[in-house]
């Protein structure tokens, strides 16, 4: 079964597992760097987003997490001046 949220996740050994191998993939990957926060500037929010793998059998085969930003709460002018979209 799938949490709806971290502390559901963090009840089960292989969600934490999953979780651990996102942040791991994070750092192997030099996806980020840690920088101060500026002054009257919010941070932008991270959420867990948890799937299950299935086979053809609908089996479960792999616990799967992924940390994503909440872009949505991006504000123009402030987070960002343009955006484009893939035509």
């Amino acid at each position: 079964m799938e949490p709806k949220n971290v502390k559901e996740a963090m009840t089960d050994p292989a969600w934490i597992e999953s979780m651990q191998e996102e942040l791991l993939q994070f750092k192997r990957m030099d996806v980020w760097v840690l920088v101060p926060i500026p002054n009257n500037i919010s941070p932008l929010t991270l959420k867990w987003i948890f799937k299950n793998k299935h086979d053809e059998e609908q089996m479960v085969i792999r616990n799967k997490s992924r940390l994503v930003v909440r872009g949505y709460r991006q504000e123009e002018g402030l987070d960002f001046e343009e955006s484009f979209a893939p035509v």
